[in-house]
């Protein structure tokens, strides 16, 4: 069954594909540079790693702006069900967007503090390496800050797949776990970080309702109605 023919199908490749690149600069690579609480450390890691770094600024920027299209497609998808349901979902994801190109300054704010450019001379290294750390942290603030509307647009979509007819109605319970689970997390890092780890630990079964629907739509593909309705 070819991509034309099954939107679904389509869908599931680009969010598949985009979801790879995303985790790999959100995971990964930080997690061969950040050393908690070593700022010495963690800007010798940058340094040694640099490329790896750049990397993951450009892997984040392009993942979310091929984002707009997994948006476009799942619109495509599932307007059917209802369309102005579909518009609030596409709405949602385009909002956490440059939200998310935004915060990557503080990527590159860090790795200029890192490498120690001669206007930077007023600082001295172990300050410039406190503030670099200071900015990857303010970035992963700034994730979390972007989950919130990870998870507020998981509502809506939940929501037409649970009504599609064409997809399993588990999917759409398991995906508004997820939207659940990634605002409590975001809400945590805010409120009360401490536990932020305990529970990004329990949000992980919740947030594996984005895969589960990833792999119905490559493997069993899905066949929108044919009309949207209001």
């Amino acid at each position: 069954m070819s991509f034309p023919r099954n939107p679904g199908r389509y869908a599931g490749v680009l969010y598949l594909a985009t979801s790879i690149v995303g985790a790999f600069a959100m995971i990964y690579a930080p997690g061969k540079i950040v050393m908690r609480g070593d700022a010495a450390g963690t800007a010798a890691n940058l340094l040694a790693h640099e490329t790896l770094f750049r990397v993951t600024i450009a892997a984040q920027l392009l993942s979310e702006a091929a984002f707009i299209f997994v948006a476009l497609a799942l619109f495509e998808l599932l307007q059917g069900v209802n369309r102005r349901q579909a518009s609030l979902m596409v709405t949602l994801i385009v909002v956490s967007i440059p939200v998310t190109f935004v915060n990557e300054l503080n990527y590159i704010a860090a790795l200029m503090l890192a490498r120690g450019a001669d206007y930077l001379s007023v600082f001295d290294k172990p300050q410039r390496d406190a503030l670099a750390l200071l900015f990857l942290n303010l970035r992963n603030d700034g994730l979390g800050i972007a989950g919130i509307f990870w998870g507020l647009w998981l509502f809506p979509m939940a929501l037409l797949v649970y009504r599609s007819g064409f997809l399993p109605r588990f999917l759409g319970v398991w995906l508004a776990l997820g939207g659940v689970a990634n605002i409590v997390m975001s809400l945590t890092g805010i409120l009360v970080p401490q536990y932020a780890h305990a529970v990004f630990t329990w949000s992980q079964i919740p947030n594996f309702g984005e895969i589960a629907l990833m792999l119905w739509l490559i493997v069993r593909g899905a066949q929108p109605e044919p009309e949207p309705t209001a």
